[in-house]
């Protein structure tokens, strides 16, 4: 078992035990080149007292060795009036390194709710900034105009097998971060449609226009699967 699957296998159950998720969606994806499936879409949802803590898990696998792709995604999103920050990691291992995309997207403008701010990214400062010092850590190419739907606190980075398996830690305390706020809450940022600014913004996080990767994924999955993919990860 691949470094990414290993780490995306712990983490979504650790969330479906959290949470208590159902599974609802288990989509097979097959390549444009072949019928055999190279991915998966699962859908998860809370059960009892878990729907008020999180809207839907959302998780995405491709694999394909062919091309030396092996890329797991998750996306923990918090209810539509929650202000409790969406959670999600996406772990990569490609013939010449390993990759990760670790953050919980804030859902109003941290720069003019301090308190949101201290509570939900804070306690985060030290575990990033001890992610930084590991040896075989780079940062990853990633534009400013992507930045800007993310937190300051986003971990993005290219890594050596060695600090790649260390970054768990990280993400271990990302996610206990995240399931302590979705159980105890968030300061109330009162002036903010959160159903309205999470929807804008996750069209715009979700775009081919912004992020070039959906390329990718249309030309290997095809219009049709990429978009019910990206349909999933919009609402």
């Amino acid at each position: 078992m691949s470094l990414p699957t290993a780490l995306s296998d712990r983490t979504l159950d650790r969330l479906v035990t959290a949470l208590d998720l159902t599974a609802g969606a288990d989509v097979p994806l097959t390549s444009q080149m072949s019928p055999e499936p190279v991915g998966r879409l699962r859908v998860l949802r809370g059960a009892g007292t878990g729907d008020a803590r999180v809207g839907k898990v959302v998780a995405v696998s491709l694999v394909v060795p062919m091309i030396g792709l092996d890329s797991h995604m998750i996306f923990a999103f918090t209810p539509a009036g929650s202000a409790v920050p969406h959670f999600t990691l996406d772990a990569v291992a490609t013939p010449a390194y390993h990759a990760m995309h670790l953050d919980l997207i804030p859902r109003v403008e941290l720069a003019t709710h301090l308190a949101y701010l201290d509570a939900c990214y804070l306690p985060l400062t030290e575990p990033l900034e001890q992610a930084w010092t590991l040896d075989g850590l780079s940062a990853a190419d990633i534009g400013p105009r992507q930045k800007a739907m993310m937190s300051p606190w986003m971990l993005v980075c290219r890594a050596g097998e060695e600090a790649f398996e260390k970054l768990g830690q990280t993400v271990d305390t990302y996610l206990g971060h995240w399931l302590a706020l979705t159980e105890a809450g968030v300061p109330d940022p009162g002036d903010t449609d959160l159903a309205a600014r999470d929807a804008a913004n996750r069209d715009n996080l979700f775009s081919p226009e912004v992020d070039p990767v959906w390329h990718q994924v249309t030309r290997l999955l095809g219009e049709e699967q990429s978009e019910r993919v990206r349909g999933e990860l919009l609402r």
